[in-house]
């Protein structure tokens, strides 16, 4: 059995980052702080969908419990592939507004973040292929871990909030778009 807790993969994914980093501006040899602050927002969101996808949302004795890796029940995997079939049974309600809200909210700064970083996430294609590619390496990551359940409902939520997160992005950048207009409009 092995245990790894989140304190210590989120310093496992900072220090990868770091290296990243590193050999990216070793590359380039261009370094810009703009363009390194837009990035930490991508990291940002990388340690809170790892926090919240791979280790329990409660607590225990004041500590998030540890992700625990034994092989002797990796099998059998737990999936869900039938769509909507365990969304709604939950015995307490407050317990299916967590799992619904939770999983489309925690995406929904992807939707805004990875689109204005990443110029190529142009087009809501784009967007719901990159939600449906992180959401879905998520759910085959989770396979492993006995207390994890790999359900294509977390693929459809995770993706619908980074398709409104894309949505609430391109609205604002209208409303700047008409806003610009205007006052370029008031100038003449």
């Amino acid at each position: 059995m092995f245990q790894i807790t989140y304190p210590v993969l989120a310093a496992i994914i900072s220090i990868l980052w770091i290296l990243v980093r590193f050999y990216c501006f070793k590359k380039s040899k261009i370094f810009s702080w703009k363009r390194e602050a837009q990035l930490m927002l991508v990291y940002i969101c990388i340690v809170v969908v790892v926090r919240f996808t791979f280790f329990p949302f409660f607590k225990v004795d004041g500590r998030i419990p540890p992700l625990v890796f034994d092989p002797a029940t990796v099998f059998p995997l737990r999936l869900n592939f039938v769509p909507l079939v365990n969304l709604f049974d939950y015995e307490i309600f407050k317990e299916l507004l967590i799992n619904v809200i939770g999983n489309t909210a925690m995406f929904l700064p992807l939707g805004i973040v990875w689109p204005s970083v990443f110029k190529e996430l142009n087009t809501h294609g784009k967007v719901i292929g990159a939600g449906i590619g992180c959401s879905l390496l998520i759910e085959i990551l989770q396979l492993p871990f006995f207390d994890r359940v790999s359900d294509v409902d977390d693929l459809i939520l995770n993706t619908l909030g980074c398709v409104i997160g894309y949505g609430i992005l391109t609205l604002c950048r209208r409303c700047k778009r008409k806003a610009l207009l205007q006052d370029s409009k008031i100038l003449r």
